[in-house]
């Protein structure tokens, strides 16, 4: 079973898609800590952001995987338990450029497909319904108004002590839709056999239950 769930920045995807997996017993793959387990393992192997040709020989030699263990995802790079390394700036910013490069999302597209070929999987992102896996049997394009989405990351920023601008949240965020419907590697865009919930007036709980009606309604199930 493979639920694809796309959508724009902070529309809830990552949220959603994990509870949706949890209650289901689906496994998620977060497709975003697998391009961060890339990132580290290019910083491992000491190649530049700038070198592409170095960034596109050595990400043939990465094997990343998601499993789970004891109720928690856990994201393996050649063998190792990654969790507690992928969340650094260095990474961040590393996972910015190389997920750009096209044999990286080569490498980690064909991941993707091996995991979801052998478990009943959840799978978020931007890409996955149109590029990752396009014969899924449920697609859902999840989206908000930018104002909602900047609210929603105003909201957990402050919580965690910083200081932020809901309106320079909102620009940025209007200009990252921009930049990802409109790129040159496997754009932003709804799957056409995608099911839009738009969530700027739903909670989790009504989001969740609108996508099981979904399967329910597309699977028989």
């Amino acid at each position: 079973m493979q639920v694809a769930i796309d959508g724009p920045a902070g529309a809830g995807k990552s949220t959603i898609a994990k509870r949706l997996a949890g209650e289901s017993g689906y496994i998620y793959v977060d497709t975003g800590a697998m391009y961060r387990a890339m990132a580290l393992y290019l910083i491992r192997c000491e190649i530049s952001p700038d070198d592409k040709s170095g960034i596109e020989e050595a990400c043939e030699k990465a094997d990343i995987s998601i499993k789970y263990a004891d109720g928690e995802q856990q994201v393996i790079l050649n063998g190792e338990n990654v969790n507690g390394l992928i969340r650094t700036q260095e990474v961040s910013n590393m996972a910015s450029v190389s997920s750009a490069n096209p044999k990286v999302r080569e490498k980690l597209v064909a991941l993707q497909q091996k995991l979801a070929e052998s478990a009943d999987v959840v799978m978020d992102g931007r890409d996955i319904g149109t590029r990752v896996l396009p014969g899924a049997e449920v697609k859902i394009y999840l989206t908000a108004s930018t104002r909602v989405r900047a609210k929603r990351r105003y909201d957990e920023m402050t919580a965690k002590g910083e200081i932020c601008d809901l309106d320079t949240i909102e620009k940025e965020i209007a200009e990252r839709d921009e930049r990802d419907m409109n790129r040159e590697i496997s754009p932003l865009k709804q799957a056409e056999d995608a099911v839009p919930v738009d969530t700027s007036d739903m909670g989790i709980d009504e989001v969740v239950e609108a996508i099981k009606g979904i399967i329910s309604d597309k699977t028989g199930k």
